[in-house]
């Protein structure tokens, strides 16, 4: 079978290492041809993943394409289902959750419980909501990895919002964040993985390490996992999704994104769990039974990010420290060149004990630096 990949950083990086357990053939349409996935697939094309031609021409003669990213052109994809090549998942799930202003949309429509928003069309616009603050602000396309997101608190942090079609939420008294994956086999068959809680950076908005399953009463999880599967049955697709959720202080939960796609919140389901979420996208595309999504063990995420003031060919500081603790699984995702606040790689820590798994996700934080 001939399987496509639409963006070739870690994500697919993490996929191609896990299609080594399948027969299939691999593809990946990329940009830059020195990307994290460039050396382990089959076929590497070099190429713009949102120009129709391009995406069409690289995914004709394909039996199946997936994306690791959002940002693909959808009318390619269109037009390559049209003609017989499955697309996981379907072109028009994408369409939906691509644009943040569609994704709310769909939400209300689905009365599916999301924070109260607004569309802005310009920074002018934004200007006349001041009543509407605190809220968050996200640009309706375009925004990946903490960017295209803005909180504005007040009236004299309006000029930080977006000049481009947005969307104005009003924030929600986080208790805790938290991201469910649900998966849909081609038969309509799903399967759930334990939530994820997350911790993010406040200053780079990024994730910056998590446990799983996350820590909720009984409730609050049949809560989340009912809200999740919603979110993902109504998309009608096969697939794997991503939901990200928030507790608040009340324990309402509330659906703040959805990504279509394998997600950095699952990244422990490769140590952690009985079938990781790239092994359970390959089951989904290749029409397999779904994968056991139960733990093997409590894990913990941190991310490995490029140090504040490095710029250059990446040095992993520390490295050796984090390598000697126990059940620690270091991720490098063959990056050459580091950056502030780049995406380096991961580290997996596997504990029964979960103050053992934050006091180690904090120390391999403080140990490994990523400087150049």
């Amino acid at each position: 079978m001939k399987v496509g990949i639409l963006g070739g950083g870690q994500l697919g990086r993490m996929l191609l290492q896990a299609a080594a357990n399948y027969t299939v053939e691999t593809f990946v349409l990329e940009n830059d041809i020195i990307c994290p996935s460039a050396h382990l697939c089959q076929h590497f094309t070099k190429g713009d993943i949102t120009d129709f031609e391009t995406v069409y021409q690289f995914g004709k003669d394909l039996d199946a394409i997936t994306i690791e990213i959002e940002a693909v052109n959808i009318d390619a994809l269109d037009k390559l289902a049209s003609e017989g090549v499955k697309i996981f998942p379907s072109p028009e799930a994408i369409r939906i959750i691509k644009n943040k202003i569609v994704q709310k949309e769909f939400y209300k429509k689905n009365e599916i419980p999301s924070s109260h928003f607004l569309i802005t069309d310009s920074l002018e616009d934004l200007k006349k909501q001041v009543d509407f603050l605190p809220a968050v602000h996200k640009i309706g396309e375009g925004g990946y990895d903490g960017k295209g997101v803005q909180i504005i608190k007040e009236a004299s942090e309006i000029s930080k919002g977006f000049d481009a079609p947005s969307v104005l939420e009003k924030m929600v008294n986080v208790h805790k964040e938290i991201a469910v994956i649900v998966c849909i086999g081609q038969g309509g068959e799903t399967a759930i993985y334990p939530p994820a809680e997350m911790l993010f950076d406040p200053i780079l908005n990024l994730l910056d390490y998590q446990v799983s399953p996350a820590r909720l009463n009984e409730k609050v999880l049949w809560k989340a996992e009912a809200i999740a599967l919603k979110v993902a049955k109504s998309l009608n697709s096969a697939g794997l999704f991503a939901i990200e959720l928030f507790v608040d202080q009340e324990q309402n939960v509330w659906v703040n994104e959805t990504a279509p796609r394998v997600h950095n919140s699952g990244h422990h389901t490769i140590e952690g769990n009985y079938c990781s979420q790239y092994d359970m996208l390959w089951r989904i595309i290749l029409n397999y039974p779904l994968g056991n999504t139960k733990p093997i063990l409590p894990a913990a995420i941190v991310n490995l990010l490029g140090a504040p003031g490095y710029s250059g060919p990446a040095i992993y500081e520390g490295l050796e420290d984090v390598l000697k603790i126990e059940n620690a699984f270091v991720h490098l995702y063959g990056k050459k060149e580091t950056k502030p606040g780049r995406k380096m790689g991961h580290v997996t820590i596997l504990s029964n004990d979960y103050q053992e798994l934050i006091f180690q996700a904090n120390k391999t934080k403080q140990k490994l630096k990523i400087i150049a």
